[in-house]
């Protein structure tokens, strides 16, 4: 039921402002007290997951994109998150939402949507499957081929509503998030709730093997080898990810070009409620 109604309303498009964007392999936690972010987000998932898990006595909130890379590593994560800001011996439960994925041919959404079950079943915790708009249950079909319904989804941390979403500004330093993903990141924290700041590095990797190979395809040849799902991929999946590897070839040593002194590049929102890079000395 819960899937059905979620799955009947329409993506809302969710303006930068008061936004946080959760990219792959991403998660980021808060409170209603937070005076810079109300909202997190994420979207472009095919066979991943978008996962929520809220303390509803804190209101304590935690979004992260799963792909499957290391799920059980990745569940005690978002869990010790949660927890660290909520008093769970007192009032409240905690309450989990899954969404994403579809009947794809290789399987891969079924296998994580089998994956996060299990991690939050194993759990010490009570952990109470609120939403779960999955792989069938989110599946439609077209000509014989599958795609997601919803692809995106966004919590108001505020009032705990969440709704699908697409979002026009996924930064900021998206392909440098993306790049991270792509040279195989294992899920990072990216905000500080404390200090309501946005944490991106420092990120290390080496450089992208074929790099100039990649970029000399064309957009089939992307899409088919570097996609889990080539046919539902939304329609900016190849012009993000020549991007992104764009980004590889130009900073192959990022310890040289982006963070020569071993430090994370810094977001605060600003007056109009958008990103704002604070410069690393103000710290």
């Amino acid at each position: 039921e819960k899937a059905k109604l979620l799955r009947s309303q329409p993506a809302q498009i969710v303006e930068p402002k008061g936004l946080l964007y959760v990219q792959q392999r991403e998660f980021a936690v808060t409170t209603p007290k937070d005076g810079s972010v109300s909202i997190l987000g994420s979207d472009d998932a095919t066979t991943c997951h978008i996962v929520v898990l809220r303390h509803t006595g804190s209101g304590a909130t935690c979004l992260t994109h799963c792909d499957g890379s290391d799920t059980e590593a990745e569940v005690s994560l978002i869990m010790s998150s949660v927890k660290s800001f909520s008093d769970t011996t007192g009032y409240g439960r905690l309450e989990l939402h899954l969404v994403g994925g579809f009947n794809d041919d290789r399987q891969l959404s079924q296998k994580l949507t089998n994956q996060l079950l299990r991690a939050f079943h194993l759990q010490p915790d009570d952990v109470h499957l609120v939403t779960f708009c999955v792989t069938e249950l989110n599946d439609r079909e077209e000509k014989d081929t599958h795609f997601p319904i919803i692809y995106g989804i966004a919590v108001n941390v505020k009032t705990a509503e969440i709704f699908p979403a697409t979002f026009p500004e996924k930064g900021p330093d998206e392909d440098l998030r993306s790049a991270h993903v792509l040279t195989g990141a294992t899920l990072t924290n990216v905000y500080d709730t404390k200090a309501e700041q946005l944490h991106i590095g420092p990120y290390f990797w080496r450089p992208f093997p074929h790099v100039d190979f990649w970029l000399e395809q064309d957009d089939q040849q992307i899409l088919q080898n570097l996609s889990t799902s080539p046919l539902a991929e939304p329609p900016h999946f190849v012009s993000h990810i020549r991007s992104t590897l764009t980004f590889l070839k130009e900073h192959p040593f990022p310890s040289r070009s982006l963070f020569p002194d071993r430090k994370p590049r810094i977001y605060k929102k600003n007056e109009e409620g958008l990103w704002e890079q604070v410069c690393s000395d103000k710290i």
